[in-house]
């Protein structure tokens, strides 16, 4: 009885461990965001944010899919911010959607956030952001370059990574 308790909580251990480094996204120093901020938390302004986060998202993967270094994705940002706004415009005029907005590219703030048991600390970083009406509302970002995001707007599917030990005590214990 003692070594089952014993081997369980090994196999415990190695689970914690290990499914806490898979489940770990590190993102460069040198990296490039985009944040997409809310006027509210209005479930017509959530809604608003994320339809364009998902146009916005789109089209931006299409610029920087081939792009291989930061340098070359800033200049690519940079020289399409027109473009950007532009897009941004087009989509709020289609939804009727008055308020104003502001598309910006340099160092902007963002909070501290943890997804999937991972803490990303606040601070200014750089990246493209698009604030709608207050900005007071929830925001969305995620990674530009590398495109540690952008792959979302060509997948479709969802992907989860399980481990071995993890599915037997899923299946034997839980």
């Amino acid at each position: 009885m003692k070594k089952t308790i014993l081997l369980l909580g090994i196999i415990f251990s190695l689970y914690v461990f290990i499914g806490y480094k898979f489940s770990e996204i590190d993102i460069p120093d040198e990296a490039l965001r985009i944040r997409i901020l809310a006027n509210s938390n209005s479930e017509y302004d959530q809604t608003v944010k994320n339809e364009l986060r998902q146009n916005i998202q789109s089209y931006v993967y299409d610029l920087l899919k081939s792009t291989t270094s930061i340098k070359e994705a800033r200049k690519i940002i940079t020289s399409k911010l027109d473009e950007i706004s532009s897009r941004t415009d087009n989509f709020l005029k289609l939804k009727n959607y008055n308020l104003p907005y502001k598309v910006n590219f340099g160092y902007n703030f963002f909070p501290k956030k943890v997804y999937r048991g991972v803490t990303y600390d606040e601070g200014y970083y750089e990246s493209l952001l698009i604030t709608l009406g207050d900005g007071l509302g929830d925001n969305w970002w995620c990674v530009l370059f590398p495109p540690l995001c952008l792959l979302e707007a060509e997948e479709s599917t969802e992907f989860e990574y399980t481990t071995l030990v993890g599915e037997l005590l899923d299946k034997y214990i839980y």
